[in-house]
């Protein structure tokens, strides 16, 4: 997993901090210590809650948007009948494809620009017939849809899409993200762009942004909701009821500390996105080991390389939460379907998020539910053709 990833490459970063080092900067040793002892008493920072969050306020540091934008525009509840309309200005993008598969190329020259609230979102649109819109989980981005976009653009226009921090889309630095922030860009690409009721297929963490999206959207943006093993939260801090989460929470608390210690921080992100390692996490997520190949492994690291990457890294994991899928998704009336690996570590099937899913047919009857076999974390690029085969009958079947 990730997070246990992240914390053994602290341990490393900090056994190479010699005594000498810590002593030139007392004040972080001091920190350090203290954020130490409050992991062993397992009592959490005060900033940190972890009840089940209600949809807070689109929030946005008005130092970071170009000085046309008021300040105003970005405090205020997610509402698709005030979306802001900006200049929707696209132009083809070609990233360095050195080293990777021609496949992979294709998609990164396939590629546009969206304007959107000042910053440059990355796309792609491919196909005719009825939109869907991809979205990718954390550290990923497009690429990671190579093996689904060619065989679904045969029936529908397919678009994928680059989350504000992720792939070929802006890293601004310092940005505060949150789940609400990539739902509030879902909506508007969908007003701006698409322009016609969408069905919207996320993995982990682009599926919960999906959630609150379709749960916020008056009705004409979203026609259907496709969840690959949904996410509980933007991190683990959301999902408080998994005794395995409980284990480590004191862990957690650490590694927010550490995490916002930009030279701590610095340090693990490098040893996090070196190759090896990338691919060490991968495996321990995917069902089928085959599927991680050169050219994912390149999907995650390139974008990694970039300014503003390791910001994006830092506050999606010591940011808050977001609403909880479980509070949200009694509010989806349109059709839903929900494909799960069942060997996924980030959210098992016997965790409260996988449970919630799993109850869920018998409660929603606009819902299905398929339990994928052999499969982890990323159905779609692990087993594309275990999704494909119930993905593609659910959509020519939804209005």
């Amino acid at each position: 997993m990730l997070l246990f990833q992240v914390i053994r490459q602290i341990v490393l970063i900090l056994t190479q901090f010699s005594s000498q080092e810590l002593q030139k900067d007392a004040f972080l040793h001091m920190r350090f210590f203290r954020a130490l002892i409050m992991a062993l008493r397992c009592s959490p920072p005060s900033h940190l809650s972890f009840s089940s969050p209600k949809l807070h306020k689109f929030a946005f540091n008005p130092s970071h948007a170009p000085s046309s934008l008021s300040p105003s525009h970005f405090s205020r509840r997610l509402n698709t009948s005030q979306t802001l309309k900006f200049p929707s200005k696209t132009r083809s993008i070609t990233p360095v494809a050195e080293g990777i598969s021609t496949e992979l190329s294709e998609i990164y020259q396939s590629c546009k620009l969206w304007n959107w609230r000042g910053f440059k979102i990355n796309y792609l649109v491919k196909g005719n017939g009825p939109p869907l819109l991809l979205v990718h989980g954390f550290g990923a981005s497009i690429p990671h849809w190579r093996r689904n976009i060619g065989i679904l653009s045969e029936k529908a226009t397919v678009y994928a899409i680059d989350l504000l921090g992720f792939g070929a889309s802006d890293k601004p630095p310092g940005f505060a993200y949150t789940m609400e922030t990539w739902a509030q860009l879902i909506l508007d690409f969908l007003a701006e762009v698409v322009k016609k009721p969408t069905v919207l297929v996320g993995n982990s963490v682009g599926s919960l942004a999906c959630v609150i999206a379709a749960s916020e959207s008056n009705g004409d943006l979203v026609r259907g909701l496709v969840l690959l093993n949904c996410a509980g939260g933007m991190n683990n801090k959301a999902i408080v009821d998994d005794w395995r989460i409980k284990l480590i929470m004191p862990l957690l608390w650490l590694v927010d500390f550490l995490l916002k210690q930009r030279r701590i921080a610095s340090a693990i992100f490098e040893r996090v996105k070196q190759r090896e390692n990338l691919k060490n996490i991968l495996v321990s997520v995917y069902g089928n080991k085959e599927a991680v190949d050169e050219d994912l492994i390149e999907i995650i690291r390139r974008p990694a390389d970039d300014d503003g990457a390791l910001d994006a890294f830092i506050s999606t994991v010591t940011g808050p939460p977001g609403p909880s899928p479980i509070s949200l998704m009694p509010k989806i009336s349109v059709p839903v379907l929900v494909l799960w690996g069942d060997q996924d570590p980030f959210t098992p099937l016997d965790g409260p998020v996988g449970k919630y899913f799993s109850s869920l047919p018998s409660k929603i009857p606009n819902l299905e539910l398929f339990i994928l076999p052999g499969t982890g974390h990323c159905p779609h690029d692990d087993r594309p053709d275990l999704v494909h085969e119930k993905l593609i009958p659910w959509l020519e079947t939804t209005p």
